[in-house]
């Protein structure tokens, strides 16, 4: 690597002491893009894919999910956390925010300085399946207590591929406006 593309390539590292108002742009626009894609995907083109495509047809609940998550961490139940409309809240919030800030600050940092040739593209996919992890494992299964993976029913591989197009749009967007 030149000296030219070292410094390039430092310049265009997101860390924590370098927030701009062009990474809270990217870190907003991308997450808003990213939650409008996974919703798309989940509760409208799965459905309509019923019966042509295997691991489709489902349709996601993620805010029911995030409703029995919040309801059995506070011992106020799913029931009251809907009522409140807490759930659509949390689940917008995560991905408005945390999703991104976790790729943008951890994942990609993380792929650069470990594999720093693999594609935005491919970073993106893992990032989705990290999510899909976490949310069909420590969150409906540890925390919420219904069975890992929801089972593997039809919406287990619903949310696979919804966390992976959630991750691309993240992974995109960052790459468009700091990597291209």
């Amino acid at each position: 690597m030149t000296m030219t593309e070292t410094t390039h390539h430092r310049s265009n590292q997101l860390t924590l002491s370098n927030i701009n108002i062009k990474t809270l742009t990217t870190l907003l626009v991308s997450g808003a893009f990213a939650i409008l894609a996974f919703d798309l995907f989940g509760q409208t083109i799965s459905p309509i894919l019923k019966g042509i495509v295997p691991t489709l047809g489902a349709k996601l609940a993620p805010v029911a999910l995030a409703n029995q998550s919040l309801g059995a961490i506070t011992g106020l139940g799913a029931k009251f956390m809907s009522q409140y409309g807490i759930g659509h809240a949390l689940h917008l919030l995560t991905g408005l925010l945390a999703y991104p800030i976790g790729y943008m600050f951890i994942a990609r940092p993380i792929s650069q300085k470990v594999a720093p040739f693999i594609p935005w593209w491919v970073t993106g996919i893992a990032y989705g399946i990290v999510l899909w992890v976490f949310a069909l494992y420590v969150m409906a299964h540890l925390v919420a207590g219904n069975p890992a993976f929801l089972g593997w029913s039809g919406i287990t591989w619903v949310a696979l591929w919804g966390h992976i197009v959630f991750g691309v749009v993240i992974a995109g967007f960052v790459w468009a406006r700091h990597e291209k």
